[in-house]
């Protein structure tokens, strides 16, 4: 693997990781809403 793949690899790892992330905190809110707006009715 060259060097430039190696940082391309890498940098798509941690953008996977922020990814992965971001969708966790989305899904958990939305879990949350539905939670709340199940409450109400």
């Amino acid at each position: 693997m060259s060097p430039n793949e190696l940082k391309r690899t890498k940098e798509l790892e941690a953008e996977n990781a922020r990814l992965k992330l971001m969708y966790a905190e989305l899904a958990l809110e939305n879990a949350a809403i539905k939670d709340v707006l199940s409450r109400k009715l």
